[in-house]
């Protein structure tokens, strides 16, 4: 397809071929820093999370005890005990 005379073609290239003119100072811009505000809440909930990431991962106490007892055959659980934590876990499961 060619393109005769076109008066709007003509006046594109006339606004494309025009040199750029330098922007102009206008004047200094004073800029406000940017700001972070954060709660109480935020800031006790941050502390928490810092301490938990701080814990160990396995209390060793408790495992070196719990295989003390072990070996030695005096780690006794009732029946009881076991049917109570099987039945607390089952209802925390329902609540998520």
């Amino acid at each position: 397809m060619k393109i005769f005379n076109n008066p709007n073609i003509s006046q594109v290239m006339k606004l494309y071929n025009k040199s750029v003119k330098s922007t102009e100072k206008t004047g200094e811009v004073t800029s406000s820093g940017d700001q972070l505000d954060i709660s109480g809440k935020a800031k006790e909930f941050q502390v928490a999370v810092k301490a938990f990431k701080n814990l160990p991962e396995v209390r060793k106490e408790k495992v070196e005890d719990l295989k003390e007892k072990i070996q030695t055959n005096s780690y006794n659980v009732s029946g009881k005990e076991i049917t109570d934590k099987l039945i607390e876990s089952i209802l925390m499961d329902e609540k998520i």
